[in-house]
């Protein structure tokens, strides 16, 4: 039986994506930082790769280089199946974005593939980036009135399980919620939800590159995570897609309802 790897497996997709495998019974390795493996040293690839036939791939620091890289090795190892979870707007960016030589490296690579381009994730408010700002009452944001078609990591989850286990070769999918809300919106559900008040606050681009930065996010990353989400604020997200119901069959979950599965697992208490 195919013996998947999982890149970045105790993250907020690759844990996902480990769970669904390992419950439908499929031998699962997962890799992680804390597990020893790292893509900045090549020393670590090999035992991963080891007995390896399919792998779920993540540039967790977006950083170029190191998955095209990775992604030779692999090939050279014997996995004949890559599923790349790369981001919603690489489509529309230009040769600088650091997902984009991982895209050309898995297209390249002659291996089966599928690539996933999410938009946001739904979980950044309730296990990632913007948990602390909910908490603490107030998110600021340099996104104005812009709206984004929040998607559940769940259901990027159960399409690169489908994708690992022999589904969706040579497909790109841009996965998205069902509808586009804006982020006032987003944290006045989660507060009705938890009775707490949250507030949400824009600001301006370089008050939020300074933010990342004082909390030790790499300058260029910080300009390129605010830049994203500055393509909010600007209108420029693209409408939400059916591509989940594609994929699986089924409507992809919406936001109400990862808020209110959130709320009960107390993600906010």
């Amino acid at each position: 039986m195919t013996k998947i790897l999982i890149l970045g497996g105790t993250g907020k997709t690759g844990s996902r994506v480990a769970r669904r495998l390992t419950d439908a019974g499929r031998p699962v390795r997962v890799a992680s930082r804390a597990g020893g493996f790292d893509l900045d040293d090549t020393t670590t690839w090999a035992p991963a790769l080891d007995g390896v036939t399919a792998a779920y791939l993540v540039e967790p620091d977006l950083r170029t280089g190191r998955l095209p890289g990775f992604v030779a090795a692999a090939v050279s190892a014997g996995v004949r199946r890559l599923v790349l979870l790369s981001a919603g707007g690489v489509g529309e960016a230009d040769d600088r974005h650091p997902l984009k030589a991982a895209e050309a490296a898995v297209r390249e690579s002659g291996a089966e593939w599928t690539i996933l381009r999410p938009d946001w994730f739904a979980q950044n408010f309730g296990e990632g980036p913007w948990l602390p700002a909910i908490l603490a009452g107030t998110l600021a944001l340099p996104t104005g009135d812009g709206r984004t078609p929040f998607v559940d990591a769940e259901d990027i989850a159960e399409v690169a399980a489908s994708a690992l286990t022999g589904r969706h070769h040579g497909r790109t999918y841009r996965l998205t919620g069902p509808r586009a809300i804006g982020f006032g919106e987003a944290a006045e559900m989660i507060g009705k939800a938890t009775g707490r008040v949250i507030h949400y606050a824009d600001v301006s681009p370089e008050v939020h590159i300074g933010h990342l930065i004082a909390n030790g996010v790499p300058p260029g990353i910080a300009r390129l995570l605010t830049g994203i989400l500055v393509a909010v604020r600007d209108g420029a997200v693209p409408a939400p897609t059916d591509d989940v119901e594609r994929a699986l069959g089924r409507s992809a979950g919406s936001f109400e309802d990862y808020v209110t599965r959130a709320a009960a697992a107390g993600a906010w208490t």
